[in-house]
């Protein structure tokens, strides 16, 4: 009686044996690509938590280096910055645990990067400039700055554009590559400005007694600093008037307040040097206008206010006397 193996010709052996062959390397092949599918998934969950540790690291230690000053868009973007760089790495290992070869990758990144930098050149300045910006920080949000011929207040910064918002609550937003290279002028950067309020005083005025009611206004005036010292000069000389400047350093916070007062009590006084003044306004006060028409108690008119009621009772005809 014949065996099987007996039964069969050699070529059906050989076909057999191949068949053998072909299913060895094809569960070789399944089992190395699970055992890599398995190691890829690992690596990729590995990578997604070192980059939100990497980012966790980055920001704890800009908040150490600004702990004076801390600055959360600049931890921001640092912190977005080495979170991107963590998850590109574990991406080429992860396409390198499946067999692409990390030339291959290089080479089509390199490419990816070629067209897309020629497509969008206006918005790569606007990157890197953003990234100067957040570097170098001339600027940060809150501050009151100008460029461009524009003055706001910074209401946001990233990467692309820069939003201001003028003092008239007008929303503006320019491209960064345009802000980094204008002028930029920051009013909020130093903690004191000076004020200089330059006027007109009429030859047939006493210009001594105006320079001194207005040394005695900023001297007496909290919001004034006495370090430096307030400086008060005459600019020039004519035929009709002499100009002077009263130059007094204050806060940022007051600047505004304080050129408005000294001003407004610079041209009253350069009509009449005898005209009393309200005292200053506090630093704190809840309208820091200078008072006004209107205002209860003492104000800058009051003087003007004074003569007409004066004038309109000279011209009041009189009740004819009793016989």
């Amino acid at each position: 009686m014949l065996t099987i193996p007996e039964m069969l010709d050699p070529q059906t052996l050989r076909k057999l044996h191949m068949d053998e062959v072909l299913l060895g390397r094809f569960g070789d092949s399944m089992t190395r690509l699970g055992l890599n599918l398995l190691v890829a998934v690992f690596i990729l969950v590995i990578t997604f938590w070192a980059a939100g540790w990497a980012a966790s690291i980055v920001r704890r230690a800009i908040a150490r280096v600004h702990a004076l000053n801390p600055d959360p868009t600049l931890q921001s973007f640092c912190a977005s910055l080495a979170r991107y760089l963590v998850i590109v790495a574990g991406l080429i290992a992860v396409l390198q645990q499946l067999g692409v070869q990390a030339t291959s990758i290089i080479a089509l990144l390199g490419a990816a990067s070629l067209a897309i930098g020629l497509a969008l050149q206006g918005a790569l300045s606007n990157v890197a400039a953003g990234v100067m910006i957040l570097l170098f920080r001339p600027y940060r949000v809150g501050d009151l700055i100008e460029t461009g011929g524009k003055q706001g207040v910074v209401q946001g910064l990233d990467l692309f554009t820069t939003e201001l918002a003028t003092p008239d609550n007008v929303k503006i937003v320019a491209p960064n590559s345009k802000v980094f290279g204008d002028v930029i002028l920051n009013y909020s950067y130093h903690a004191q400005r000076r004020v200089d309020v330059v006027f007109k005083v009429p030859l047939s005025v006493d210009l001594v007694a105006v320079l001194q009611r207005l040394r005695d206004r900023v001297e007496n005036d909290p919001r004034v600093r006495q370090d430096p010292a307030p400086l008060i000069e005459v600019l020039d000389l004519s035929e009709l008037f002499a100009q002077a400047a009263v130059r007094a350093w204050t806060s940022r916070e007051d600047f505004a307040a304080v050129k408005t007062d000294l001003m407004l009590a610079a041209m009253l006084l350069s009509r009449d040097p005898e005209r009393e003044l309200p005292p200053p306004r506090p630093s704190n006060a809840k309208n820091p206008s200078p008072p006004m028409p209107g205002d209860p108690g003492h104000h800058l008119l009051e003087g003007v206010a004074h003569r007409i009621r004066a004038r309109a009772a000279a011209r009041k005809p009189k009740p004819p006397a009793k016989k």
